[in-house]
């Protein structure tokens, strides 16, 4: 049978305009869908922008629905429901990422980010701890470790803490030294506390070690041992206290006297204590001073109106009314009316209930908040 070739100058633009009509129709459909999942992108951010928090997710899934490919909108789409407390659909989104096996490293591990910020706020620690621990040697590994750090910190692991807070020192930037100490006191307490001496002990000589310059550890040094019935060996530890951290120092000014008096070393603290004072008038020291002296000794009066004078203060004023009234003198009342007038100054004062803002007259609206009627009719210290 003879093939007529007519049919083939028939047949190849018949195949051609077919195959043009085809792909029209798939482009036009491609085209379709790919610009109703930006649509409902930008209409989501947009409510987003205004607040709307519901019917932007309502337009994220939407988006979502249209495009199940893209991760961006998971993303966002996620972070929305952690923003919202839906924990539970935010965990489902980010889960559902790390599912895909289409998924590039850098998205993988920013997923993975999302979803152990999921469970951190969700209250999920231990599964939070494995998302976080998963993430090492990532590019998220600094925050892996600050968010470990927080999480040890608040489930009170501090073994563990101070290993996640040796790394970040070890990766250099900023220094861990000092939190590293407090968590080292922190375990020198608890073993304390067990009974479990040898521990508290190495524990606190590890705290005095990779920070000798922070005040807790020597506060803590003092008071074990004065615990322990060494006031002696307490005063010298406060000693190094009061040389270094001076301010710090007067946590512990009370009982540095009475260590003092119990060590037989009263007049060598009597000395420190008073060129103290006269650097850092502090009431601390004005009571220590006290433990130190006979009862109604002349020089207390004398000391109490001098810081008085420079810093009036109720607590000073409070010390001065114990001295016997017959050392009192008019220059003793103009020094109490001076401390009380200065530390009353602050308190008559009208507070906004609404925003706090204080004034010292009285506003029917408040100039804050710009509430009506919030501010109470009496000052602070009447109410």
């Amino acid at each position: 049978m003879d093939f007529d070739l007519q049919w083939l100058l028939i047949a190849f633009p018949v195949a051609f305009a077919l195959g043009w009509m085809a792909s029209r129709f798939d482009l036009r459909q491609l085209k379709r869908e790919n610009q109703d999942a930006p649509r409902a992108y930008f209409k989501g951010l947009n409510l987003l922008l205004n607040e709307q928090q519901d019917k932007a997710i309502d337009a994220f899934i939407e988006a979502v629905q249209h495009d199940p490919d893209t991760t961006e909108l998971h993303f966002a789409l996620g972070n929305l429901f952690r923003r919202r407390g839906e924990f539970e659909r935010a965990v489902r989104v980010h889960q559902h990422l790390l599912g895909r096996s289409d998924l590039r490293a850098a998205d993988r591990e920013r997923a993975q980010s999302a979803l152990a910020q999921d469970y951190m706020k969700a209250g999920l620690f231990d599964r939070a701890e494995a998302a976080w621990r998963a993430l090492e040697g990532t590019a998220f590994d600094n925050d892996a470790h600050l968010a470990l750090l927080s999480l040890y910190e608040r489930s009170r692991e501090w073994a563990s803490a101070v290993k996640i807070a040796q790394k970040l020192q070890a990766a250099g930037g900023v220094s861990f030294t000092s939190r590293i100490a407090h968590y080292e006191c922190q375990l020198a307490e608890a073993a304390d506390a067990a009974g479990n001496i040898a521990q508290a002990d190495a524990a606190l000589q590890r705290a005095l070690d990779i920070a000798p310059e922070s005040a807790r550890p020597h506060v803590l040094r003092g008071r074990r041992l004065l615990a322990q019935g060494q006031p002696g060996m307490a005063v010298q530890a406060w000693d190094v206290l009061r040389v270094q951290r001076p301010t710090a120092f007067l946590l512990v000014a009370e009982s540095y006297a009475q260590a003092a008096l119990d060590a037989g070393q009263a007049e060598a603290a009597h000395q420190a204590l008073s060129a103290m004072l006269e650097r850092l008038p502090a009431v601390e020291l004005l009571v220590a001073l006290e433990l130190l002296e006979p009862a109604g000794a002349p020089q207390q009066m004398a000391r109490l109106l001098a810081q008085l004078q420079s810093q009036p203060s109720l607590s000073t004023a409070e010390l001065l009314l114990r001295q016997p009234e017959g050392q009192w003198s008019a220059q003793t009342w103009t020094a109490l009316r001076s401390a009380v007038a200065h530390s009353a100054k602050p308190l008559q004062r009208y507070r906004c209930a609404g925003c706090g803002f204080e004034a010292q007259h009285h506003f029917w609206q408040c100039p804050g908040c710009l509430n009506w009627d919030s501010y109470p009719p009496q000052r602070i210290d009447a109410l």
